[in-house]
């Protein structure tokens, strides 16, 4: 077996500095140790061997000494620890290797709560993974209400929280809250809640604002030894643990349909931890890491994990940041649902005026009316103050007349999917506009080339596609046309950034990236379908890849309409290869919504428009098919140069499309599945068995 300290040879060693303090009122000595990689909050404090070795050093120091009253541990500023070092559990090949490393984290992480005194966590930033397990395992903890995550992200990786987690946190706080930060949080793009959050769960026992952090924690510390103050904590050992983890197993099936590993080792981690004792569940929680790290989910997930950490933050093709234009004022073209979503999220990131347009009054009302009552939500919510939410409201106005553009710097349209249209628009938008304005559209599908030929500077057009719903979806695929010159470029891209987006460069070819794809997978379901596949069979043919939704589920979320608009604009430009279904277009005509009712449950009516063919297909085959026309079609677009490469077609699925992290990127799957050309993976992906 390979040392597990050569295996993390270029790791950042997190220091555990020492320093008694003397704790206020007469409460005695506190060893205060804090945890400091020796760099700013850009570079957060990680565990490997040399982390775990550096505490275990100082844990033997201040166990020693006989003359102090407790033992407390913060962070760097802005940082208290974010976990495991993931670069060299990346390299991790045997199973021994695997097991020493949970083994390590417990042998160090333990001895927090098995000190001669109190342990106190100062829990100053953010906390997670094994980080906030350091926390857990400490006697007493207080949080900073400016924690901004607090998160244990283990399985969103294909991991459990192996350092403890799964056995302290849910008798801590009960089954079902520890099931939401260890299961349902990581599962739902890995949420995060913040240091208020955490408070309300029971994570810490004491919380207070940044200004005076430590020295209001290091009083409360004072108070709880001289018996000042007592905390209390519910007991959960009543509670119906069978019950919360039953409900969230429904919830992974729902999710994952078996797809992922490492929610269900959770799950019987966590039901384990109400009867165990500590060295059986940390014992167990060592297997459970040993066979996670040795999986194919894991090196899936760190491979997904490292697009959107690393690629993403530095888009292939993006110009000069130096470039980019200042934007003080954004306009936007049209007033209903996605027009307005975006011009709240223009308001809130960018906090510069907003203008919206649109034809009538009351669609202008209704645009404004729903911002307005989404910042109430907000407001409601505590996620903005009162002059917030005023200032915001303030800064989003409607106009019938595109004059009000006269002195914006960016603007994008958002208005019918139809070329002409879109066309007109901008037309009228160049008339108003100064020379330096950059014009965005907002078109799924449409050729940008086209769009601008009609324009004095077609130059300054420039593709800026969401996705649905606006604030949530992280991705933002940015297309250059013919004429796009690098400053308007770059603007996209720093208005982007501002967003809090994570953007792609794109060419301009028929539906981008996302939808290009997609409308490929849901035009072989469907034509299997019509060929005489049921369409229960074909909706159900690739569950195993533990997709967010199923494909006629896809297809209801984004309308039947909108599907059939992309699936024609997409037949035009390859007929080959994108079919238009008949039935489809009926399905249209028939106004359904899709083939769901509101229950979930099929509608006959809708079903029956389809089928009728006589070549029915088996799930498997189904599977094959959408599998082998996704590789084909992938091929064809790395050949085109619709992105510069494979990373970015994968972090475009996974951030656009929910493809899953387990499965590690698109392109490396059908590579393992023997479907797709070696040459385009990124490098060294192809080796890796996921």
């Amino acid at each position: 077996m390979t040392d597990i300290r050569e295996l993390f040879a270029d790791e950042v060693v997190t220091k555990a500095l020492v320093r008694d303090v003397a704790l206020p009122d007469g409460a005695g000595t506190m060893a205060l140790i804090t945890l400091d990689n020796g760099f700013d909050h850009t570079k957060p404090n990680t565990f490997g061997p040399g982390g775990l070795s550096a505490l275990d050093e100082a844990l033997d120091a201040v166990a020693a000494r006989t003359d102090l009253v407790a033992v407390g541990v913060t962070g760097k500023p802005f940082i208290f620890g974010v976990g495991a070092d993931l670069k060299g559990a990346a390299l991790v090949r045997e199973r021994a290797e695997a097991l020493a490393i949970g083994s390590l984290g417990h042998a160090v992480f333990r001895r927090l709560g098995e000190l001669p005194v109190p342990s106190f966590a100062f829990v100053n930033g953010a906390a997670m993974g094994g980080g906030l397990e350091v926390a857990l395992h400490c006697t007493y903890r207080t949080i900073s209400s400016g924690v901004p995550a607090v998160a244990l992200p283990e399985c969103f990786l294909g991991l459990v929280p192996g350092w403890g987690g799964t056995q302290l946190l849910p008798r801590l706080i009960g089954p079902a809250a520890a099931i939401k930060l260890i299961i349902e949080n990581p599962l739902a793009q890995n949420r995060m809640v913040k240091g208020r959050d955490a408070f309300r769960l029971g994570v810490a026992d004491a919380m207070f604002e940044p200004a005076d952090f430590l020295e209001e924690s290091l009083r409360w510390a004072s108070r709880v030894l001289r018996g000042a103050e007592t905390v209390e904590r519910p007991d959960h050992s009543a509670d119906d643990w069978d019950k919360a983890v039953n409900d969230a197993r429904f919830l992974v099936d729902m999710k994952l349909r078996g797809a992922s590993p490492a929610p269900y080792r959770a799950l019987d981690l966590i039901s384990l931890a109400r009867t165990a004792s500590r060295d059986e569940g940390f014992a167990a929680e060592d297997e459970a890491l040993a066979d996670l790290l040795m999986s194919d989910e894991l090196r899936a997930g760190l491979y997904a994990f490292d697009l959107v950490q690393r690629r993403a933050k530095r888009p292939a093709g993006a110009p000069d940041k130096a470039l980019a234009r200042k934007v003080a004022k954004v306009g936007v073209v049209g007033a209903g649902l996605m027009a307005s979503q975006m011009a709240l999220l223009f308001a809130r990131r960018l906090e510069v005026p907003v203008v919206l347009t649109d034809l009538d009054q009351a669609r202008l009302d209704k645009g404004v009316g729903y911002v307005h009552a989404e910042v109430d939500k907000l407001l409601a919510k505590g996620r903005v103050s009162a002059d917030q939410a005023n200032r915001l409201k303030g800064l989003v106005t409607g106009s019938l007349t595109k004059d009000a553009f006269a002195d914006a710097d960016f603007v994008i349209e958002a208005v019918f999917e139809d070329m002409a249209v879109k066309r007109k628009v901008f037309a009228e938008v160049e008339a108003v506009v100064s020379a330096e304005c950059v014009l965005a559209t907002n078109t799924s599908s449409l050729s940008l080339s086209e769009m601008g030929a009609g324009l004095n500077h077609p130059e300054r057009l420039v593709g800026f596609h969401f996705f649905n719903p606006v604030a949530v979806m992280p991705l933002l695929e940015i297309i250059k046309g013919v004429a796009t010159d690098d400053a308007t470029l770059a603007t996209a891209f720093a208005v982007g950034r501002s967003l809090k987006k994570s953007s792609v460069l794109v060419k301009d070819a028929p539906a981008f990236v996302v939808n290009r794809l997609l409308t490929r997978f849901m035009g072989e379901v469907i034509a299997a379908v019509d060929e005489g596949t049921p369409l229960e069979v074909a909706e159900h043919a690739v569950d195993d890849l533990g997709l967010p939704m199923s494909p006629f589920a896809l297809l209801q979320l984004v309308g039947p309409a909108v599907g059939l608009h992309v699936a024609e604009t997409l037949h035009e430009a390859f007929p080959d290869r994108f079919g238009v279904s008949a039935n489809m277009a009926a399905l249209v005509a028939s106004g359904k919504p899709g083939v769901y009712r509101p229950d979930f449950s099929l509608d006959p009516e809708a079903v029956a428009l389809f089928g009728g063919g006589t070549s029915p297909s088996t799930a498997e085959q189904v599977r094959l098919r959408v599998l082998r026309a996704l590789s084909e079609e992938i091929r064809i677009m790395l050949d085109e140069g619709v992105v510069a490469a494979a990373q970015d077609i994968d972090l475009c699925m996974i951030l656009g499309a929910g493809w899953p992290f387990h499965l590690g990127g698109v392109t490396p799957y059908l590579d393992r599945a023997g479907l797709s050309e070696p040459r385009y993976l990124p490098a060294g992906v192809a080796s890796v068995p996921v």
